[in-house]
């Protein structure tokens, strides 16, 4: 029997020469970047959920949970609005 040359290549992990881990906050020049960008974009919906990503630090999981209910009064948007977040059940 003889078996025929099989290469094998080696597998090269996606992040092999980048960096992993915690990343730097974003600095105020940028957000604001990133806010004007936005509003310039009429991207209500993003511009919607940056802001308070920004502001009070949400995770993601906490964001996308939110409701129009949670920030609006009637015919009002509401000035504050206390979110009970889901991991460490602390409200912000």
């Amino acid at each position: 029997m003889e078996s025929g040359n099989v290469v094998v290549g080696h597998r090269v992990p996606w992040n092999k020469g980048k960096l992993t881990g915690q990343t730097l906050p974003l600095k105020f020049r940028e957000i604001r970047a990133i806010r004007t960008r936005l509003q310039m974009a009429s991207n209500v919906g993003e511009f919607a959920m940056f802001n308070p990503a920004i502001d009070s630090e949400l995770r993601a999981c906490d964001l996308t949970r939110l409701q129009v209910q949670d920030v609006h009064r009637g015919s009002h948007v509401a000035f504050r609005a206390t979110v009970m977040q889901q991991k460490t059940r602390q409200p912000v």
